[in-house]
């Protein structure tokens, strides 16, 4: 059965497995959990312990295991597997890697620690993209191992616009040296990133001095369907301005639309 940890305080959520664990448990506790965490808008620092008791898992529930991990991978902050089985181990493992949120495996005698590890994880994402309505360009500084909730404020960012105007002008990344991801499940989770909005953004600026940022341009051309250009750091302002710069026939549309609007709002007022 699972049970649902009732020591913890700070943010962090437990979970504790004992006797054998069937997909009904999941149904009962994990479920719940998630949905909870969905509708307060919150995200979750997992404990999830595995006690003496524990005597294995029933098939349905290894499966139900898996298909939480697919559902909770935007939720979770971070998870702490507590355990002394062996194949327990091995399999969390295995597993953390796919994860977009970091995963450490500790012993029972650790517990407290793993606790305090899910307490020093930093609050949501690192990178806190900006939007620049008038020119319709996001900025994103970057200066830490990117993570995949990183990627996931950045996509919401970016849909909202796109919902509200079809495309996204510019996305300008502005970065002193490449930084690389935090994990596996990080890089997946950029790689579907540019996978759902290559398309749906114009210009791509790099602001960047690193070696690496000399390469990018070159090699994302062949995969990446924006326009996309290379920037000293110091240059933001110049990458910003190179972001929002419309082609001129989406200039001259835009242009067009706008003086429509401004004629037929005076014949209404005529009219009037």
């Amino acid at each position: 059965m699972l049970e649902l940890l009732k020591d913890l305080s700070g943010g962090i959520d437990g979970v504790r497995a004992v006797g054998k664990v069937s997909a009904q448990d999941y149904q009962q506790v994990f479920e719940p959990l998630l949905d909870d965490a969905r509708r307060e808008g919150r995200r979750l620092r997992l404990l999830y312990e595995f006690g003496p008791q524990f005597q294995g898992f029933t098939p349905g529930a290894a499966w139900e295991d898996a298909k939480l991990g697919l559902r909770s991978m935007q939720l979770l902050d971070g998870c702490a597997i507590v355990a002394d089985v062996n194949w327990v181990r091995e399999a969390a493992r295995l597993g953390a890697v796919l994860l977009p949120c970091p995963v450490r495996i500790f012993g029972s005698a650790d517990r407290d620690a793993a606790i305090d590890w899910l307490r020093s994880l930093p609050q949501g994402a690192a990178v806190l993209p900006r939007l620049l309505p008038e020119q319709g360009v996001i900025v994103v500084d970057v200066e830490h191992p990117l993570r995949a909730q990183d990627f996931d404020a950045v996509a919401l960012t970016a849909d909202t616009w796109i919902d509200a105007h079809g495309a996204l002008q510019g996305l300008v990344i502005h970065a002193r040296a490449f930084p690389g991801w935090e994990n596996l499940g990080s890089f997946l989770r950029h790689v579907r990133f540019v996978r759902d909005h290559h398309r749906k953004i114009r210009r791509i600026a790099l602001a960047a001095d690193s070696k690496l940022a000399s390469v990018v341009p070159r090699v994302a051309e062949h995969f990446v369907a924006a326009e996309i250009k290379r920037f000293a750091y110091d240059d933001l302002d110049a990458a910003i301005a190179w972001a929002g710069e419309r082609p001129r026939a989406i200039a001259d549309t835009a242009r067009a639309a706008d003086e429509s609007a401004t004629r037929s709002a005076g014949s209404t007022e005529t009219s009037m």
